[in-house]
């Protein structure tokens, strides 16, 4: 067994060499070796190096997707210009179709998204107290 491998790390050096001061940060050293870990990883990656995913990345496909769907609805639209007639309350009107079905979509829509958005709200006030109590 050789002296390196004997002595218990953290005891500090045990020759001239060691105490050595290190080069700054990002300055490559000659004189190191690399040593490769011999087990398998705990967690295997989930995409190859370097390749991870980013918010950016995410905000992109989320652009490309949302771009895809505002085409189909504008050929919807389009492709329905029959007016078709619109009562609500007192009011009274005509629209084209492919319009009057995507208001009627966008207001279930909001039917989803305020509620929603109230609870997400609520939840983030009971973390934040309960982070501050603990």
């Amino acid at each position: 067994m050789s002296d390196e491998q004997a002595r218990p790390t953290g005891t500090g050096p045990s020759t001239q060499e060691e105490t050595t001061p290190a080069a700054p940060a990002g300055t490559p050293d000659p004189d190191a070796t690399v040593v490769e870990p011999t087990g398998p990883p705990s967690t295997p990656p989930a995409t190859t190096p370097g390749t991870g995913h980013t918010r950016t990345g995410g905000m992109w496909v989320g652009l490309i997707l949302s771009a895809i769907v505002l085409l189909f609805l504008l050929i919807f639209i389009l492709q329905n210009p029959d007016p078709v007639r619109i009562s609500f309350l007192s009011a009274a009107g005509t629209l084209p179709t492919g319009v009057a079905l995507l208001l009627a979509a966008i207001a279930g829509v909001l039917l989803v998204a305020i509620p929603g958005s109230a609870r997400i709200l609520q939840l983030r006030r009971a973390a934040k107290k309960g982070r501050r109590a603990a």
